[in-house]
């Protein structure tokens, strides 16, 4: 490594069950710093990323979080996709005294001043997305997911939202992690008997794609019951064919077609470094915005000491692709933007419903009315 360069960490899995998402969190992590780096760098110093590839594997996250503040001596590090691999990285950067970045949306019920979070917390998504598929489809759920922390807690909100509603939970089904075709045929079994007006799904990586390929092998259609899915996003949908997934829906902070200009900027600096046909999700998109906010950050501390960082970073802003963005001071989470899209029969995006405003992360869910707390509307230099 060059004299002088300031060294990050990176964990994001490139084989693995969520390989396709991580790649993605991956790529945009590479842009935004080879973006700093080509501006100069921060005060004239180079971003080096050292990067490992965990598999996917918690006890992989562990050790490679370890190697990277022990031996590597790297004080800051962006990575992690599922709650189980963060819940076993952040103690060691607590015990190491380092700073976290995590970019994918997750359950909430966590804080850690180690850790910034860039992904939407259950109130930024879930809110919206239960009260539109309620007023839209109906109030029958069915809830299925990946058997792990993230899953079960997002499912736990999206009851408390449908028993608000006086709706009901008609069934709950968790497949494992590394699962197969026929882990699927109980779910298909129970849309089948209990006829649910939606389905939501937490179901990650390959084996979101497996669920909607049985969906539609089974002749179910998403005029009757679409599935609403926040673990399919543009890497899922990119691996699967598009008469497949067309007609289900999603929700996110951002989509490859948002009509923005630093979404169309981001866009195309993403395509062209990496191809046109590589996907871009929405946690792709927050790990490109937290590389960023922390060189701001860096710019102005002087010093990579986790703590100096923290320091600048609360309350801090950015023109991010998905809209203007803020840190959160109290919790280290980010005021983000809300979206539901439609995936259509070219397998893109079309979004259907957006916030007017940045959503405040509510990250213990304490508003009791269910309601999602916004940010003014004049923060919003984006008009929407």
């Amino acid at each position: 490594m060059a004299e002088g360069e300031w060294k990050i960490g990176v964990l994001f899995s490139k084989t693995g069950v969520t390989a396709g998402a991580e790649t993605s969190e991956l790529n945009a992590a590479i842009l935004a710093i080879e973006e700093i780096n080509a501006a100069g760098g921060v005060l004239g110093r180079n971003l080096n990323a050292i990067h490992y590839d965990p598999g996917c594997s918690p006890p992989k996250y562990q050790e490679y979080a370890i190697r990277l503040l022990k031996e590597d001596r790297v004080r800051i590090v962006f990575g992690c996709y599922m709650s189980s691999e963060r819940k076993v990285v952040l103690p060691q950067i607590e015990a190491f005294r380092g700073l976290l970045f995590y970019p994918t949306f997750y359950e909430g019920f966590e804080y850690s001043s180690r850790c910034f979070y860039g992904g939407a917390a259950a109130n930024q998504n879930a809110v919206a997305l239960a009260k539109y598929l309620i007023e839209k489809f109906g109030s029958r759920f069915l809830l299925v997911g990946s058997n792990y922390v993230f899953p079960r807690e997002y499912n736990r909100v999206i009851s408390e939202l449908v028993e608000l509603s006086r709706g009901e939970v008609v069934d709950e089904i968790y497949v494992p992690v590394e699962s197969t075709a026929e882990d699927f045929e109980k779910i298909i079994r129970s849309i089948k008997i209990h006829a649910p007006d939606v389905i939501v799904s937490t179901v990650v990586g390959t084996g979101s794609q497996q669920l909607f390929e049985r969906f539609h092998a089974a002749g179910l259609n998403p005029r009757d019951t679409p599935i609403a899915s926040l673990t399919m996003t543009e890497a899922e949908v990119s691996n699967v064919l598009p008469e497949i997934v067309a007609g289900h829906l999603t929700s996110a902070s951002f989509f490859e077609n948002l009509d923005l200009p630093e979404a169309r900027r981001f866009v195309a600096a993403f395509k062209e470094r990496f191809g046109a046909s590589a996907p871009i999700t929405s946690s792709a998109e927050a790990v490109y915005c937290q590389v960023h906010l922390f060189a701001k950050a860096l710019a102005l501390a002087g010093d990579d000491d986790p703590e100096l960082i923290a320091k600048h970073l609360r309350g801090m802003e950015f023109n991010a692709p998905q809209g203007r963005i803020r840190i959160d001071p109290d919790n280290h989470h980010t005021e983000l933007w809300s979206r539901i899209a439609r995936i259509n029969e070219a397998g893109q995006f079309d979004i259907v419903w957006q916030s007017e405003n940045r959503i405040r992360p509510d990250v213990y869910f304490v508003t009791s009315s269910g309601e999602a707390r916004h940010t003014p509307k004049a923060q919003s230099n984006y008009g929407i």
